[in-house]
């Protein structure tokens, strides 16, 4: 399964003559987790799910990163649920990188295969099955929808990237640009969940330092990402997971194209204790 556009190559088991040696890290700001690190031993197997595992990257964690999970899930073909997601608070936002699914929303059957995007709200009932003669996997993240008195419920939404803007950063000249699945400007919803393209040699030109806590999963390419005070080479199939106000920057200086699927938390008031 790597002939798709998408990274998707995890499972297996390094070899015994493996170094040990790696960027895998784990601060009171950042992690990084690489592809290597995501084999066949470190899989879950969840409830109500049929041939199906799933490398659960990130989780809610006090005084770390507290808003979201997130999955690569594995669905051999006839596999999946009838019962995915076991808490009524939970929205869900689902990302295709290889084969081919259905997802069935209150009743309504859609098929989703490589590159398509799905937005389940909170509560909804949904079921989800894998199609065809060869496992699917697809991201899948998990977050407590944070319901605002006198705002309606966000609507589901399933689409492709093919189907979305490349959208640019103000003055890169297209360098940096990102594909947006959920309108930035509906404050309904409370997450997005996006891809950022960055072309060989552009940049993220300032710290960022901001609330938003992030899950960056790279889909291809390689660049040097600045995780609060240190350079980290990244590649496609490497795990970032930020929290709130760890500074970061980029420099894709790969011969390609740098692109990675990125998650945060949008808005929402802060929390008060």
């Amino acid at each position: 399964m790597t002939d798709s556009k998408y990274f998707s190559a995890v499972g297996g088991l390094p070899p015994q003559t493996q170094l040990l040696t790696s960027k895998a890290v784990f601060t009171t700001s950042y992690a990084v987790i690489p592809g290597t690190v995501m084999s066949d031993i470190v899989t879950s197997v969840l409830p109500h799910w049929e041939k199906t595992r799933a490398w659960i990257l990130s989780r809610p964690l006090s005084g770390f990163a507290e808003t979201f999970a997130q999955y690569i899930v594995e669905v051999m073909p006839g596999g999946g649920s009838s019962r995915p997601e076991p808490d009524i608070r939970a929205s869900a936002a689902i990302f295709v990188v290889t084969g081919n699914l259905t997802i069935e929303l209150e009743g309504k059957a859609h098929s989703l295969r490589e590159g398509s995007f799905a937005y389940l709200p909170a509560g909804s009932k949904w079921t989800l099955r894998g199609e065809g003669d060869k496992a699917c996997r697809f991201h899948w993240v998990r977050k407590a929808f944070k319901v605002v008195e006198g705002l309606d419920a966000p609507p589901a939404i399933f689409t492709h990237e093919d189907e979305c803007v490349l959208d640019p950063m103000p003055d890169t000249e297209g360098r940096w640009a990102t594909t947006r699945f959920i309108d930035p400007s509906d404050v309904r919803y409370d997450m997005h969940l996006n891809i950022v393209t960055f072309e060989p040699g552009a940049v993220i030109p300032f710290m960022e330092t901001h609330i938003m806590e992030h899950g960056l999963y790279v889909l291809e390419g390689k660049a040097v990402y600045r995780l609060n005070q240190e350079w980290v080479e990244v590649e496609a199939g490497d795990y970032m997971w930020l929290r709130s106000f760890c500074p970061q920057a980029c420099y894709a200086g790969g011969p390609g194209r740098f692109r990675y699927l990125l998650y945060k938390d949008v808005n929402r008031h802060a929390d008060l204790w």
